[in-house]
């Protein structure tokens, strides 16, 4: 397989940023990565770039790193409550997802993004609950919120458990008569 190394002009989510060198497939660099202007092939006079490139990234992270911090301040004042059905016993219907979370967080005046809310699992239960939102990999942010009933809780009734498949018969003579086939019907000839 046939590698060629080319210099990153923009930054590429699992490759590197702006200002590296990296080492990659030669149709990927020929058929992605240099029509859309996102890397340069690595010469003697692309290397001189190198020094503005690192330059100019090391600013947009401290940039970014700022901004999320600034988000991150505003997040641990926002309060976010949901309203949801339940049914017997404070049993919700649906469940919390990331979606919905993203739809509060926006509604109250915060711009996000949905990928950077980590929700492991659906919420599906009533009560305090934390989501962990990741900013920038420096700054991570938990936001609470509050899961209640719109509705008011109504005990739940005492389950009746359902009688097992076959109760009561000890061996396959004993079941009742299924109306087993006595004669059997001549072939087709």
């Amino acid at each position: 397989m046939a590698h060629t190394e080319v210099l990153l002009v923009k930054p590429v989510e699992g490759l590197g940023g702006e200002g590296d060198q990296v080492k990659v497939r030669a149709g990927y660099a020929r058929n992605f990565l240099l029509p859309r202007k996102i890397a340069v092939p690595l010469t003697g006079a692309n290397r001189k770039q190198v020094e503005s490139l690192k330059k100019r990234r090391a600013e947009r992270e401290q940039s970014e790193l700022t901004r999320a911090q600034e988000l991150a301040k505003k997040l641990e004042k926002t309060s976010l409550a949901f309203a949801v059905k339940t049914g017997e016993g404070g049993r919700m219907f649906g469940a919390i997802t990331a979606t919905d979370i993203h739809e509060k967080i926006t509604a109250a005046g915060v711009e996000l993004d949905k990928r950077k809310i980590h929700l492991f699992t659906p919420v599906k239960t009533l009560g305090k609950h934390e989501v962990k939102i990741k900013l920038h990999p420096d700054v991570t942010v938990e936001v609470p919120f509050d899961v209640v009933s719109e509705n008011p809780i109504e005990p739940a009734a005492p389950e009746e458990k359902p009688a097992e498949k076959g109760a009561g018969y000890e061996r396959r003579g004993d079941r009742p008569d299924r109306g087993e086939r006595t004669e059997r019907r001549p072939r087709r000839e």
